[in-house]
């Protein structure tokens, strides 16, 4: 590719949230930009084209990135965003047919674009995949273990890959944001096997999530972060987006482990909650 050619970037989960924030801070710097999501719809003014993609489907994978190769014959750059999360709720109140469904999306979907993606920059001997990951990847999130589990699977994946392709030319880099205002909330899957034993807990958490987000940092500080990843001429393999996400990585690495265990404890009120009695029995000892 020559120097004066236009990049070609591809972002799923574009129709809003962080995704629509980092097809626009592409375009801004001078990427041309395909946005995807499951509807493909279009908002007027639009700085970039939306493509109908369901990360889900392999059909669906392989005819969206067939279109931009059809269209422009190759993919620069790859921002892996799709994804969803469920409502606060303990491990064991969502299904096995719900853990499989999330991970569906926020892993496999993210496998199944970088699998449609990869072969086309190894041809062009060059190209980023950067994908969204979380602060959850490297810390625990009680009430909130299967979208935590996609998080951490995504930074393995991601490390792994990156180690595998360097040598092709194409680099892989994960942005860890912490919390971000979006309308991510708003697609949360219910938890459909809940219990009064964990209702208090869940509440408590819920309503500790909200509080936080009121004081959130917008997208477009993950969107600034994606465009340094891209643009870097060494790239890192980990990019957190925020204060707070930078605050907390530094925390991780540097923080005894008693002590992030007691903070993230502590912010999420769970020791504040009464202790749960022991079942009585008939048997006597």
């Amino acid at each position: 590719m020559n120097s004066t050619q236009t990049k070609i970037a591809l972002v799923t989960g574009a129709s809003s949230g962080i995704g629509q924030a980092t097809a626009e801070r592409l375009a801004k710097g001078g990427y041309k930009v395909y946005g995807t999501s499951r509807r493909a719809a279009r908002a007027n003014k639009q700085s970039f084209e939306m493509l109908s993609l369901d990360v889900t489907s392999d059909e669906s994978v392989e005819a969206a990135v067939a279109e931009v190769i059809r269209r422009d014959g190759r993919i620069d750059l790859l921002v892996n965003n799709a994804g969803f999360g469920v409502a606060p709720a303990g491990a064991e109140e969502s299904s096995i047919s719900q853990a499989r469904s999330i991970f569906e999306t926020n892993f496999f979907g993210l496998v199944r674009m970088t699998r449609a993606v990869v072969p086309h920059m190894r041809r062009q001997g060059k190209g980023r995949i950067i994908n969204i990951g979380s602060v959850l990847g490297f810390l625990p999130m009680p009430y909130g273990a299967l979208y935590a589990a996609t998080k951490h699977a995504v930074e393995g994946y991601s490390e792994s890959l990156d180690h595998e392709l360097r040598t092709k030319g194409i680099r892989v880099s994960v942005i860890e944001p912490a919390y971000t205002k979006t309308p991510f909330d708003a697609n949360f899957m219910e938890p459909d096997a809940k219990l009064d034993a964990y209702r208090e807990a869940r509440e408590g958490v819920t309503k500790r999530m909200h509080e936080v987000m009121a004081t959130a940092e917008q997208p477009g500080v993950v969107a600034d972060t994606v465009l340094k990843a891209a643009s870097a001429t060494h790239p890192k393999i980990r990019y957190a987006a925020g204060k707070l996400a930078n605050r907390l990585r530094l925390l991780h690495r540097f923080a005894p482990a008693a002590l992030v265990d007691t903070g993230i404890r502590k912010d999420l009120r769970l020791d504040a909650l009464p202790a749960a009695q022991p079942a009585r029995t008939a048997r006597a000892f």
